[in-house]
């Protein structure tokens, strides 16, 4: 459906996209400077001139309203061409849109050399560390990142809560590899979660309870520090980003999560660091203080440098009173390292729990859902 518009030089289009290439169309368009108007029409131009039998055929499963301006005419040309080609008018405004984002590749692809790594951390458990895990993934691969998320904590949480089964104690595992005791591939035992919304770009390396035991193992191997990072190396090319979901502990496994997210020699400052999850409350403040001196003593011993990437503050209600808005209010007066994020206590998060989905699956439209894509964009 097309309205002209009042220059008569564009017409208003309404048609339909899937979210995923929506929001991935929207981001790079942002990050180009580029009109998403005159990143469709190009789209548009391209995939008319393409060559029919290079088209690519999109999932558009779930598609929903999309609108844009476009040259009077060019949406009549584009139904025709459809038509000709024996596919929907839905279908050819994908191709269209992915054959322009094939061709205008994301400018952080060349920027970074290595993956941005977000380690999610807090000796405090219950705070919500496996939620922002799996939500900022989940908002970074619905933006068109290739994401890992690397469930570190033993207890299982992350794999549990996306449905991905856990390696059976005894197995291959992170824990294995990181011990030196592995023999086989590492990304053998990575999991592609199956949401359209994601692009098969979202990956979780799954818990084994053998990670109860990591510390033990680690203080036999040397450069213990280093070990979650060789651990990681060979599939590191193969992501944009890796999110590491801590376990609640201020251990050896601890430091190498840590040592993992440190800043490499010629990253952008920020790109790769600690994000700590926090509540409103009293003892996240004691448990922050334990993470902080952890991280300025292995930041002296090992003479490197650990960005802090911000403090989340999650399940958060200002109906619980004085204390819920009296401790944001002290979390954002520490200034350094800041608040980039209110995650509000809603419903949706343990529905979604409840569901073993990703919450930008279960409810991509709740509140929830937009405070973790925002956190994305903050940390990008």
């Amino acid at each position: 459906m097309a309205a002209t518009s009042e220059n008569a030089e564009r017409e208003k289009v309404v048609s339909k996209l899937p979210p995923w290439l929506r929001q991935e169309l929207k981001v790079r368009a942002a990050e180009l400077r580029v009109d998403i108007q005159d990143a469709v029409e190009a789209g548009i131009a391209r995939w008319l001139d393409a060559d029919v039998s290079t088209s690519q055929e999109v999932a558009t499963s779930g598609a929903e309203s999309f609108s844009t301006w476009l040259p009077v005419g060019m949406y009549d040309d584009l139904k025709t061409a459809c038509a000709d080609r024996s596919v929907s008018y839905v279908q050819g405004l994908a191709q269209a849109a992915s054959l322009w984002l094939a061709e205008h590749p994301s400018p952080r692809a060349q920027a970074h050399r290595v993956p941005r790594r977000k380690v999610v951390g807090n000796q405090k458990g219950g705070v919500g560390k496996t939620a922002i895990s799996a939500g900022l993934g989940a908002a970074y691969a619905e933006a068109g990142e290739r994401v890992l998320i690397v469930d570190y904590d033993p207890q299982g949480h992350l794999s549990n809560q996306l449905g991905v089964k856990q390696i059976v104690a005894g197995e291959e595992s992170l824990a294995k590899h990181m011990a030196g005791e592995a023999k086989g591939d590492i990304g053998d035992l990575i999991v592609a979660l199956t949401g359209e919304r994601f692009g098969g770009r979202l990956h979780v390396l799954p818990a084994c309870a053998d990670g109860f035991l990591l510390d033990v193992k680690l203080s036999q191997v040397r450069a213990r520090e280093a070990a979650l990072e060789r651990a990681l190396a060979p599939v590191e090319d193969d992501y944009d980003v890796i999110i590491v979901d801590c376990p609640p502990s201020l251990g050896l496994s601890m430091d190498a999560g840590l040592h993992y997210g440190r800043r490499r020699d010629g990253e952008p400052e920020r790109s790769s660091g600690v994000l700590i999850p926090v509540q409103a409350e009293d003892s996240s403040a004691d448990a922050f203080g334990m993470l902080m001196d952890q991280i300025a003593d292995l930041q002296d011993d090992l003479q490197i440098l650990i960005n802090h990437l911000g403090i989340v503050v999650n399940l958060y209600d200002s109906r619980r009173g004085y204390i819920a808005t009296s401790s944001l209010a002290n979390w954002r007066s520490l200034g350094d390292p800041p608040v980039v994020a209110v995650v509000p206590d809603l419903k949706e998060q343990r529905e979604a729990v409840r569901q073993h989905l990703p919450l930008l699956e279960y409810a991509p439209h709740c509140d929830q859902a937009n405070v973790l894509r925002e956190l994305a964009r903050e940390l990008a």
